[in-house]
Order: C-alpha cells, then sequence, then structure tokens
C-alpha cells in the first residue's frame, strides 16, 4: 500500500508541479526566471532518472544473462551497447530541449 501511495504522490508531483508554477499570476521579476529555470532543472533531472534507471536494469540482465550462458557473451554485448546508446540519447535530447525551451522564454519574460 506505501508503494502504490508513493508512486502517487511522485506521479501528482511530477504532473502537477508544472501546472501550479505556470498558473502563477504573471509579474515582471525575477520570480519567472526561477520557475523556468527550476522547470528545466526538474526536465533534465527527471530523464536522467530514468535513463539511469532504464540503463541500469538493462545492465543487469545483460549480465544476468552472461552469467547464465557464458558464450552468449559476444551476442549480448552489442545490442545491450546499442540499447544503452538509445536511452542516453534520450537524456541527451531532453537537455538539448530544456535549453532551448529555456532560451526562447527567458528573453520574453517581463516583456
Amino acid at each position: 500500500m506505501n508503494r502504490k501511495l508513493s508512486n502517487l504522490a511522485t506521479f501528482l508531483f511530477v504532473f502537477l508541479a508544472p501546472a501550479i508554477a505556470l498558473a502563477a499570476p504573471v509579474s515582471t521579476g525575477e520570480g519567472e526566471r526561477a520557475v523556468y529555470g527550476f522547470a528545466m532543472a526538474l526536465a533534465v533531472g527527471l530523464a536522467a532518472l530514468g535513463g539511469g534507471l532504464g540503463q541500469g536494469r538493462a545492465v543487469a540482465a545483460a549480465l544476468e544473462g552472461i552469467c547464465r550462458n557464458p558464450n552468449a557473451a559476444g551476442k549480448v554485448l552489442v545490442p545491450m551497447l546499442l540499447g544503452l546508446a538509445f536511452v542516453e540519447s534520450l537524456v541527451i535530447f531532453a537537455l538539448i530541449i530544456s535549453f532551448t525551451v529555456g532560451g526562447n522564454i527567458a528573453p520574453t519574460i517581463g516583456t
């Protein structure tokens, strides 16, 4: 029960925190830049967290397969590395999108 409640709280925080931040009244101060900076950090942090968890599971499964059948190490290694590269590319895309959005929005704040 605690795990379901924890998952629900995490889900609500991740999806409602940006809505609360964007529903804030418009001001021309530095507070808006802080909100966008927090949103960018949250986006990259969540992407890195998900990517790290995915990579950890992929490596664990590959190593378990290699331990069960050491002769399959060559056949398992290349697809595992390719999968890790794809997972890491999603984290890099999140970083690029975050900086792009932040760069496009930050100059328009207060105008």
